[in-house]
């Protein structure tokens, strides 16, 4: 079962994430293929609707195009446009269709412009923009006393290379514009013209347009100046805050070392003091080990994401490659969730590993669901894109149970098996170990200053300090979103702060899970450099059977020993 979820897995991957482009070449006079996408409110992107929602003229042969997982999960609704746009073939104010609009179809185009709509298509896999119409205020501070104006003239400029599209541009005619300010029965004559020109830019090269321009909203946009800012800054602090953590350790390891020498028998302080008590297992230990499985899988996760952006799988607007990418990944990378947790919830002497692996599989996905749930009810009662169809959730269901659910108790299984060997725990552990970050450094320094104070519970608290980063981030998004975006309604609130819940909730996980792997490397590292005679550098106890820890001690003193000649520690 869980080998076909692995080849299930890859081929899904494979197939929707990679790709299968056609060659895009055409022939004077070959149909181009256009497809009307959405249309919704530009400063509420989560808010957006099927094209022909709104009353525009209706293709002769209404097609929808079939859509990948990515692609209906990125909201996208692809369908035959009304424009007939034929290679090589120039137009000029072709009438796409005479439409009489209702009063209620003309409320419905008012409505639109005045929420400042815009619409979405696809030619040839390029994405084209462009605004539904434009209010005339005149300086005007009535609402009331505004006029609402449809644009029903589109030209197409379309540039191309030889037998091969390269960019399409969408403007409004200014001059045609329909008053749909009142609500009355009106006669519109909807037309489209296409120029084609002809233009140098190789074809591997057309993409290049969308990657330096946006049609987001300028505060939208990425500001690679302050990204670089940040991180020089942080690097600084890192380097500031290293260096003094250094100098601190250096002087404790020499006072240490002099109090040995002077008197043997001499009281100890600060975190010397508490060596016997610093590697007690922690509070709830299942639920610690889960926390960690899950913040593992997102870690791995996110370096796979990293890697296929590198590659260039994720190329500007490659419809819907993210979020495939996204459900494929974690699916496969369930087993190391399965395995880590398991792994360390072993080293704590648990014994109800079955239910350590259901916490783990639902620690993150369970907030999600729940999410998802209320979410999509919301997005079903709007109508809108967003919702996802019966289909799409009864796949996602199916990759869940052939995929993630086997993979996840494969890698506790997997763990259970190999831990008698003893060595592939230890250097996986060793692995898992050293997660480079910057946060580490924060964390190792507050757990520098706990463990000063003579308090040994650091476990939670250094998981907590990592995790910290996403409660940050999702304090940062309400300040965004009342003082930086003009977002507004109650669907576009629901689905921006419901979303980054779980994306700062999977942030939490997992940089809590980098931070405490930093500060169990500094704990580790600081009771080994002072050889405390008690042997608790590398291992752990409970202090409510003191009997069984006399036996243990002396049972992996040898066995460290041993580990340590066939070099399997350091």
């Amino acid at each position: 079962m869980a080998g076909g979820g692995w080849s299930v897995g890859f081929l899904l991957l494979v197939s929707a994430v990679v790709l299968v482009r056609s060659d895009h070449t055409f022939k004077a006079g070959d149909p181009v293929p256009l497809y009307a996408n959405k249309v919704g409110p530009f400063h509420n992107p989560s808010e957006t609707y099927r094209y022909f929602d709104l009353p525009f003229c209706l293709p002769a042969h209404m097609k929808e195009k079939r859509e990948a997982l990515g692609e209906v999960l990125n909201g996208d609704r692809l369908v035959s446009a009304p424009y007939t746009l034929d290679f090589l073939q120039d137009k000029s104010s072709e009438v796409v269709c005479n439409k009489k609009l209702d009063k209620d179809e003309v409320a419905q185009f008012r409505s639109a412009v005045a929420k400042d709509y815009y619409f979405q298509m696809y030619f040839d896999d390029l994405p084209i923009w462009g605004f539904l119409g434009k209010v005339e205020k005149e300086e005007k501070s009535d609402p009331s006393e505004y006029k609402y104006y449809l644009f029903k003239h589109l030209h197409f400029e379309i540039f191309y290379n030889k037998d091969r599209v390269i960019e399409i541009n969408a403007r409004t005619d200014p001059n045609a514009l329909v008053d749909v300010t009142e609500d009355k029965e009106i006669n519109v004559e909807f037309m489209y013209s296409v120029k084609w020109k002809e233009t140098n830019t190789p074809f591997e090269k057309r993409m290049e347009k969308y990657s330096q321009s946006s049609s987001l909203p300028h505060h939208l946009e990425i500001h690679w100046f302050s990204i670089i800012n940040s991180c020089v800054t942080v690097l600084l602090l890192t380097g500031f805050l290293a260096t003094i953590l250094l100098r601190v350790l250096k002087n404790d390891f020499v006072k240490y070392a002099h109090d040995e020498e002077i008197a043997d028998d001499q009281e100890e302080t600060g975190w010397k003091y508490i060596h016997g008590d610093v590697f007690r297992y922690p509070r709830h230990k299942s639920l610690f080990a889960a926390a960690l499985g899950s913040g593992t899988q997102l870690f791995a996760l996110t370096i796979f994401i990293f890697v296929l952006a590198l590659v260039g799988v994720f190329y500007p607007y490659n419809r819907g490659a993210l979020f495939t990418a996204l459900v494929v990944i974690y699916s496969l990378t369930s087993g190391i969730a399965g395995y880590a947790s398991a792994a360390f919830y072993c080293q704590l002497e648990g014994t109800n590993w079955v239910r350590n692996l259901l916490l783990t599989g639902s620690l993150f996905c369970g907030p999600l669901f729940l999410a998802f749930c209320f979410l999509n009810t919301v997005a079903i009662a709007y109508h809108a894109t967003a919702a996802l169809p019966f289909g799409t959730i009864v796949v996602i269901f199916l990759i869940w149970a052939l995929v993630t659910s086997p993979l996840l108790l494969l890698g506790g299984s997997l763990e259970r098996i190999v831990r008698w060997s003893f060595m592939l725990p230890v250097a996986l552990q060793n692995i898992q170990g050293r997660y480079q970050h910057y946060l580490a450094f924060i964390t190792v320094a507050l757990t520098y200053f706990q463990l000063v104070a003579e308090d040994h519970e650091w476990w939670w608290r250094s998981f907590l300090c990592g995790g910290s980063t996403g409660i940050f981030i999702y304090s940062y998004c309400l300040y965004y979103y009342y003082a930086r975006s003009d977002m507004s309604g109650f669907m576009q609130t629901s689905f921006f702060f419901g979303y980054m819940a779980c994306i700062c909730y999977g942030f939490f996980l997992m940089l809590g899970t980098v931070g405490f792997r930093a500060a169990l490397l500094f704990v580790r590292h600081i009771y080994h450099s002072i050889k405390c005679s008690e042997f608790t550098e590398f291992w752990f106890y409970e202090s409510e059977n003191p009997s069984r820890i006399l036996l243990e001690v002396g049972l992996r003193q040898y066995l460290y020993i041993f580990l340590l000649q066939q070099g399997l520690l350091y």
